[in-house]
């Protein structure tokens, strides 16, 4: 029984993941200030950085769903914190799970909205 559950939900999973994926050139990140309250956009192209607040943010490749551009982004990225160098993040975020696999900051909170 159990084999068959598993096979079950191995070939619901297959058509997920088989799809094409293309690579964008630029993503565009949401950056949320805890304490004010204030959110901001942060248009970076792939291979540069952005400041925001006290953080440097790196992205190093941004994908999103080849037959559906407006669908699900997810982006590389490394967040580093400006004044002591500290490595704050490293990994994949995706815009439909941002919570999945989130920076850990006490002020501020970085989510990818969309990749191009």
């Amino acid at each position: 029984m159990r084999v068959v559950a598993a096979l079950l939900c191995l070939s619901l999973a297959a058509p997920a993941l088989a799809q094409s994926v293309a690579s964008g050139s630029r993503a565009v990140l949401r950056g949320l200030d805890k304490h004010s309250g204030q959110t901001t956009d942060l248009p970076v192209e792939v291979g540069a950085a952005v400041e925001y607040g006290r953080m440097r943010i790196d992205l190093l490749a941004c994908r999103y769903p080849a037959d559906n551009p407006e669908a699900d982004a997810f982006a590389f990225l490394t967040i580093s914190d400006l004044r002591n160098g500290e490595r704050l993040f490293q990994g994949w975020m995706m815009a439909s799970a941002p919570a999945l696999n989130a920076l850990d900051h006490g002020r501020f909170d970085v989510w990818v909205l969309s990749c191009r």
